[in-house]
């Protein structure tokens, strides 16, 4: 993979402009990875994701026993599916800070059985499982977390499973009832599995995406509102054959945001109406700050027109790429208020916080709450040394503070510790080179 320099100078930058084709998404990849290795048969699939957190799966699933090869040097693979099991009952797997491999991972060891640990980076020792452990437990699991209670590292032994129904709180991570939902036809052999949310289930589109998957893989999903997912007993997963996995919409985000302020257009290729993203309905945040956005089946552009409006608004569906809405509201002609974005406090590092910080290095009046953010640009963006949190999208997102926008003009930016865009963008800063001109 690409690497970077201990960091990157960015010099302003006068227009953005150009054409990206966007690398595959990271929340598709890493969950068709393991439905294809649940799955009865042989799955081709199509432009999967390289980065770190994809690494990090392929890599579990391989000591796991799963086999899969790689197509040359290309991003294409082919798994051989275990059809609902494991061939090593045994192994130790390092999941670094990726969530969306070791939360369904944990549940798919939890019903499969065997012998397992699995840990990760120290960030990742700090991010909750808890509520998935306490869920898959109650149901006769046998999952430890021998380090602090409720978060990784984990041992998972075999259990005893027997139920007909789950609980699993919705109001931390939706990764949880993701995993719940990929494990479920494991559970439901003779009888039907209800999985019931309780509370407020955050981010509701990346549930979408594990029930549109799910689908292609053979099994259906019978949803009541948002509180309770049904599974029909004796359904399995079969490969689909062929899948392709779609351009990732949350890095779409950073390129549509520098077409809306700093002039455009910039089109991005591979995500677009026909996407089963929720993080594409970041374009109609932009939408309502003023940008000009039009949308194809594969492809998205984006243009300003004139200075962003601010925006007050809940994000909870989009927490991804509402990041990238906190750095539009620089360009913005007021204060702008991220809202119900509490879910940042437990991503790769505590986002709230490293954004609130960073802003006001820029110059922004910043004020941070337990779940929003009120940001009120300056006159004029401070050039400014940003920390990255080892947190990709932090540094994704400061890369637009390097442009010119219709009220503002950007300013000089270093990026610390760039090489962290490898978790799911290896290459994010020389791609930003082609649609940055750079300023007189």
């Amino acid at each position: 993979m690409r690497q970077y320099p201990p960091h990157i100078d960015l010099q302003p930058a006068q227009r953005a402009q150009g054409t990206v084709r966007l690398p595959g998404s990271k929340s598709i990849s890493n969950r068709v990875l393991l439905l294809a290795a649940l799955a009865e048969g042989t799955t081709d699939i199509r432009d999967l994701l390289a980065s770190d957190d994809t690494h990090v799966m392929l890599t579990a699933l391989q000591s796991l026993g799963i086999d899969w090869q790689r197509s040359g040097a290309t991003q294409d693979y082919t798994v051989t599916g275990g059809a609902g099991k494991f061939p090593n009952q045994r192994a130790d797997l390092f999941m670094g800070n990726a969530g969306t491999a070791i939360r369904p991972l944990t549940a798919a060891l939890a019903i499969v059985g065997g012998d397992y640990t699995l840990h990760g980076v120290a960030r990742m020792h700090e991010r909750p499982i808890g509520d998935l452990v306490d869920a898959l437990n109650a149901i006769g699991a046998k999952i430890a977390c021998t380090g602090v209670a409720g978060f990784p590292p984990l041992h998972i032994r075999t259990g005893q499973i027997h139920t007909q129904s789950l609980d699993v709180r919705g109001n931390v991570s939706s990764q949880f009832l993701t995993a719940l939902l990929m494990v479920a036809p494991l559970i439901a052999r003779t009888q039907a599995v209800k999985i019931n949310v309780i509370g407020e289930l955050i981010s509701k589109p990346y549930i979408e995406i594990t029930i549109n998957l799910m689908r292609r893989f053979g099994v259906e999903v019978e949803r009541d509102g948002w509180q309770s997912f049904t599974i029909a007993a004796a359904q399995c997963y079969v490969s689909p054959g062929r899948i392709h996995v779609e351009g990732d919409a949350s890095s779409a985000s950073y390129f549509l945001a520098a077409g809306a302020i700093a002039g455009g257009p910039v089109r991005v290729e591979g995500v677009g109406s026909n996407s089963i993203q929720g993080d594409v309905r970041f374009v109609d945040a932009l939408r309502q700050m003023g940008a000009t956005i039009t949308m194809g089946e594969n492809w998205i552009e984006s243009s300003a027109n004139g200075v962003l409006k601010a925006i007050d608004a809940d994000f909870n569906h989009i927490p991804d790429a509402a990041m990238t809405i906190a750095m539009a509201a620089l360009y913005a002609d007021g204060p702008s208020t991220l809202r119900n974005i509490g879910s940042w406090r437990v991503k790769e590092t505590d986002r709230i916080h490293a954004m609130a910080t960073e802003l006001r290095k820029l110059g922004a009046t910043v004020e941070e709450g337990a779940d929003y953010l009120r940001i009120t640009p300056p006159v004029e963006l401070t050039a400014a040394e940003i920390a990255t949190y080892d947190d990709h999208r932090m540094a994704m997102c400061f890369s637009l503070a390097s442009l010119d926008g219709a009220a503002q003009r950007g300013a000089q930016i270093r990026i610390n510790d760039p090489d962290c865009v490898a978790k799911t963008f290896p290459d994010y800063f020389d791609v930003f080179a082609t649609v940055a001109t750079p300023s007189l």
